[in-house]
């Protein structure tokens, strides 16, 4: 059994990963929501695989539906929040390797991310 935690960690969305996923057909948004709620509870998707590359506990939700193919990457050891960086529908055609200019932009936003819970960090006196 797993033992519920007080409470469930917070999501940041990162750019416009939020707006991204909203424009995902309903059954994407339904099971990338419920995916991201078992990380909330301290969980591990069945869906989701570390993305390597970017930095430390950066995790992939991939899922295919209706013959395309959605991702979700996110950090989820910077502190207690678990930051959303990209959502995108996969276009690649060229097997399972993400596109050079989506990778950029986790980059950048897992840099971001860095830098927000380092801030956050500093405030609570830690």
């Amino acid at each position: 059994m797993i033992e519920k935690p007080e409470r469930l960690r917070p999501i940041i969305w990162m750019g416009d990963s939020r707006k991204n996923i909203l424009g995902f057909p309903e059954e994407v948004r339904k099971l990338i929501g419920d995916e991201l709620q078992l990380i909330q509870f301290g969980a591990m998707p069945k869906d989701a695989k570390t993305f390597k590359g970017v930095g430390p506990g950066i995790i992939i939700i991939a899922l295919k539906y209706d013959k395309e193919a959605y991702r979700c990457v996110q950090a989820v050891q910077l502190g207690e929040k678990i930051y959303v960086l990209h959502a995108f529908q996969k276009k690649s055609k060229r097997g399972i390797a993400t596109m050079k200019k989506d990778v950029d932009l986790i980059k950048k936003r897992y840099k971001e991310a860095q830098e927000l819970a380092k801030d956050e960090k500093r405030e609570n006196g830690h």
